[in-house]
Order: C-alpha cells, then sequence, then structure tokens
C-alpha cells in the first residue's frame, strides 16, 4: 500500500488527528500568509495563463531545476522568455517573495488564480519531500495531460457549433429578408396559399414584428441559466442531469474518472496526504456530483476505511477504477494504478468524441438539409402550383 494510505489508515487515531491537524495548520498558515500579501490583485486573461502557459512554464522549470539552477535564477530566466505581460509580473514576484525568505508554494499562493490549490500543495509536498524538481516535472505532465484532455472536448463540439450557427444565421435571415419577398409577389395570386407557405409567411411577420423582444428573450433566459448553474445547487442539479443524458453522460463520466484519477495520483505521488489530496480532487473533476462523491468518500475515509470501500456504492465512476484503486491499495502502488486508469479512460474519451463526430456530422447535413431545404421548399411550393392558384382565383 501507498505510504501515504498506509499511514493514514493504520496509525492510531489519535496519531491522525494529529498529524491532519498539523498538515492543515501548515496549510493554513500559507494561506493566511498569502491572503496578507499586498500582491494578491487580479491578474488579467490568469485562465489564459493557467491553460496555455503554466504547462511549458513548469516542463522548464523542472528542467532548469534539474540541471541545477537556483529557483531564482529559474525565475528570472523564465520571467525574460514570457511574452504575456501579466505572468511576466507573475514569475517576477514569485521571483521576488523567495529572495525575501518566503517557501516557493507560499510565494505562489500569492496568485490563486494562476497556481491552484492542485499545484501549490503539489510543490509543497515536492518541498517537504526534497523532490521539487521532480514534483514539478510531474505537474508539467499533469498539466500538459489535461489539456490535451481539454482541447480534444473542445475541437470535437466546435464542429457541430458552427454548422448550427451557421444554418440557424442563413435560416434566420431567410426568414426575416428573403421571405417577406416572396410574400409580396404571392399576395397577387389571390388565392389561398399552400399550408407550409403560409406557416412561413406568418413566422416572418411575426419576426419581424417581435424579433427584438424574442431575442431579449432569449438572452435574459441565457443570463438566467447561468446564474442558476453559478449556484450551488443549479451547478449540482446541472451536472447531475449531465450525467444522466443519453450517450453524453457517459462521455461525462469518463472525463470526470480521468480528471479524478491523474489528479489523485499525481498528489500521492507528491506525498500529499490522502485527506487533503481527497479536498482538493473535490474541486478538480469539473463535475459537482463526483466532488461531493469524493468529499462523501472522505469522510468514510476519516473513519479508517480504503478509499475504495468509499466508492463502491456510488454511481459516476465506473467499478474498474474502483478495483484498480483497491489494488493499488493492496500492492502500495495507488499512484501508479492511477496513473494507468486516467490513461485508459483518455483513450476511451478519444474513441467516444470520435465516434461522436463521425455520426454528429451526417446529423448536421441532415439538420441543414431540412431547415435550409424546408424554407426554399416552401416558397417555391406556390410556383409549382402555379396554375392550380391561378385557376382558383
Amino acid at each position: 500500500m501507498s505510504p501515504v494510505l498506509r499511514a493514514t489508515q493504520a496509525a492510531p487515531r489519535g496519531a491522525q488527528a494529529g498529524a491532519r491537524a498539523t498538515k492543515r495548520r501548515g496549510i493554513t498558515a500559507d494561506a493566511n500568509k498569502a491572503k496578507r500579501a499586498k500582491v494578491k490583485q487580479k491578474i488579467p486573461g490568469a485562465k489564459k495563463i493557467q491553460n496555455d502557459l503554466l504547462p511549458s512554464f513548469s516542463r522548464q522549470l523542472s528542467s532548469m531545476l534539474s540541471a541545477g539552477m537556483p529557483i531564482v535564477s529559474c525565475l528570472d530566466t523564465l520571467e525574460e522568455q514570457t511574452d504575456n505581460p501579466g505572468f511576466k509580473a507573475v514569475v517576477r514576484q514569485v521571483a521576488r517573495s523567495i529572495e525575501n525568505g518566503a517557501a516557493f508554494s507560499e510565494a505562489l499562493r500569492q496568485f490563486p488564480s494562476v497556481f491552484d490549490t492542485l499545484y501549490c500543495n503539489m510543490v509543497k509536498g515536492g518541498e517537504t519531500g526534497g523532490q521539487l524538481a521532480e514534483t514539478i516535472g510531474r505537474l508539467a505532465g499533469f498539466l500538459e495531460a489535461s489539456a490535451r484532455l481539454r482541447r480534444k472536448v473542445k475541437s470535437a463540439m466546435m464542429y457541430p457549433t458552427i454548422v448550427l450557427t451557421i444554418a440557424i444565421s442563413i435560416a434566420v435571415a431567410m426568414i426575416l429578408f428573403i421571405v417577406p419577398v416572396f410574400g409580396k409577389m404571392f399576395e397577387d395570386f389571390g388565392a389561398k396559399l399552400p399550408g407550409p407557405t403560409q406557416f412561413l409567411l406568418n413566422t416572418s411577420d411575426f419576426g419581424r414584428q417581435y424579433g427584438l423582444y424574442v431575442f431579449a428573450g432569449i438572452v435574459f433566459c441565457v443570463i438566467a441559466f447561468k446564474k442558476w448553474k453559478a449556484s450551488p445547487k443549479g451547478a449540482y442539479s446541472f451536472d447531475s442531469f449531465v450525467l444522466k443524458a443519453p450517450v453524453f453522460g457517459l462521455l461525462n463520466q469518463k472525463v470526470a474518472s480521468a480528471r479524478f484519477a491523474r489528479t489523485f495520483g499525481q498528489l500521492i505521488k507528491s506525498g500529499v496526504p490522502i485527506l487533503d489530496a481527497l479536498e482538493i480532487v473535490s474541486g478538480a473533476t469539473g463535475n459537482h456530483v463526483a466532488g461531493r462523491i469524493i468529499m462523501n468518500a472522505k469522510e468514510t475515509v476519516e473513519k479508517g476505511e480504503p478509499l475504495s470501500t468509499a466508492l463502491v456504492e456510488q454511481t459516476v465512476f465506473p467499478l474498474m477504477l474502483v478495483r484498480m484503486l483497491q489494488a493499488g491499495e493492496k500492492t502500495g502502488k495507488v499512484d501508479e494504478m492511477m496513473d494507468n486508469i486516467a490513461d485508459f479512460y483518455d483513450d476511451e474519451v478519444d474513441t467516444m468524441l470520435a465516434g461522436l463526430t463521425s455520426l454528429l456530422e451526417p446529423l448536421l447535413m441532415i439538420f441543414l438539409g431540412v431547415i435550409i431545404g424546408g424554407i426554399v421548399i416552401s416558397m417555391f411550393l406556390p410556383i409549382f402550383k402555379m396554375g392550380e392558384i391561378v385557376g382558383g382565383g
């Protein structure tokens, strides 16, 4: 069993409580020092820095530290190479804080929008264990894997989003600007128009009269939905719905499983105690339902039960992940097992995304044909029946 897990489970309860209290006091002290720092300002473009720049920064920093360079020299070099002004200021301030006597992890906590709790705690674990370069290298690998997964999901969703946007834009433009031209022409016929044509003309009239109100209503609904989704109850309800959705529910389960396994494995490998690791991982899965399951599992682990036992009854993480975790607990290789299962679910996500993309392409073409083709046919239907309409007039 992993030393971290074994120590947590086998130690007497008094010793466990004391160790946890000491660890938490250390983390809390670091957090309080960061809060007292005056440089905890908002960093422009922090999300972009975290997603795009932090992986390469971590990889380069790990290489420099492995080569024996002092950390301040590493940071000064990386500051010179950074083009992003916001990140340049962050790296400069971190280096100055270290020169003033702060630990690296403590200096990083000044900028939580760039260096999150996961990053800071892994760095602290590396400092404590004397393996800072190796730990930052693992962080770089973790961030790169997370970025790859994020890019795959975004690229898979980009094509259908673009096609749907184009289809809807064309349909709206035709209804608002082209259909009225045909409507004026059809008025001269003096006969009853076919049902589809009349429906389209009525839709066009409604859109031109009340289009702004409809648009305002859509904007209001989107804003209200975002606010509801940002609330704890709304976020949990939405994530629960997403996990139960056909096809996409299974995809989201695999994504959450990959994130949990990779994050948890890296934290354990860096020497972070299991309870602190679970608290960090609960916010790193990207799903509030999975996060609540992990926090419930944390309570079970606090009572002395293995983590695999705490996860047996839940329905989000697949049984295969639980069994691999159980095997890792027995062999003392939890971190390796979690890395392996994370790679497996990353591959599963790739396969599912490829299948969904190939399935969506013909469906989108059909949708595009039905919408645009339906409008065109409805407009030309009276012309096809010109003799009948004129004769009836």
